[in-house]
């Protein structure tokens, strides 16, 4: 396992600097689910409380489109199953961080699994597949993204108009693109290459036949199966002359 992660300061403000290029999507994204939660008729103080403290990006819309008012128990089992769903990939991207932290005390792990979200998940991974083992990056990275996460919804909830339709400005395809440019470094071959297509081509698949969010959760399960049944092809013995 390679022993204890360390973290220090200077891993953080390095987890910090690599987030900023996310900023503009993870503040525009933040800010509309600002305007769906005003549109639901919950308080500011609600909205607030309900991103921080939750802080699960996709599942947040979808639990809001269940939201109804009273909430009764029937509404909040939905709400909470239907999140549950959404975020159960969070499984895989932390058991993916173990051959890092497998070796750290619980108290230092397990509180920074709360800033476990997809984006410093892979800016880690790329640093650590770079030789980086300092997990202060992984947390600087994820304290950075709850904070404008957090404080983001503000303008959303009242200037709603301005971030309804965020794709009006390109900014839609923000995260996606940079999430795509960090994933190539650390491609490794075919296995990878087959593992990312079938979870490719099966997200799409429940885009089109299912809806919703739901292809978050079967793209990642299925391109984990795909990984763990792929093997990557034997290197081949030098010519003999």
């Amino acid at each position: 396992m390679g022993g204890r992660a360390p973290i220090t300061a200077e891993g953080m403000w390095l987890g910090a600097r690599l987030t900023v290029p996310l900023v503009p999507g993870i503040i525009t994204f933040a800010a509309v689910f600002g305007t769906v939660c005003a549109q639901k008729g919950l308080t500011i103080a609600e909205t607030m409380l309900i991103n921080s403290f939750v802080f699960a990006g996709a599942s947040q819309f979808v639990a809001m489109e269940l939201y109804r008012d009273p909430v009764t128990p029937t509404v909040l089992i939905a709400m909470t199953g239907i999140a549950a769903a959404v975020n159960l990939r969070m499984l895989l991207l932390g058991a993916s961080l173990r051959p890092w932290l497998g070796q750290s005390p619980a108290w230092q792990v397990y509180p920074g699994l709360y800033f476990l979200t997809d984006m410093n998940w892979l800016l880690a991974l790329r640093y650590h597949a770079d030789g980086g083992r300092d997990w202060g990056v992984y947390f600087g990275s994820g304290i950075l993204l709850w904070l404008l996460w957090t404080v983001s919804v503000v303008p959303g909830y009242y200037l709603g108009q301005l971030f309804a339709e965020p794709q009006k400005w390109g900014l839609d395809l923000v995260m996606p693109a940079l999430f795509i440019t960090m994933l190539v470094p650390i491609w490794k071959g075919r296995r990878q290459t087959l593992s990312w297509l079938v979870a490719a081509v099966v997200a799409v698949a429940s885009w089109q036949l299912i809806g919703g969010y739901w292809f978050v959760l079967t793209g990642a399960i299925a391109g984990a199966v795909a990984g763990a049944f792929i093997d990557d092809p034997e290197p081949k013995e030098p010519a003999r002359g």
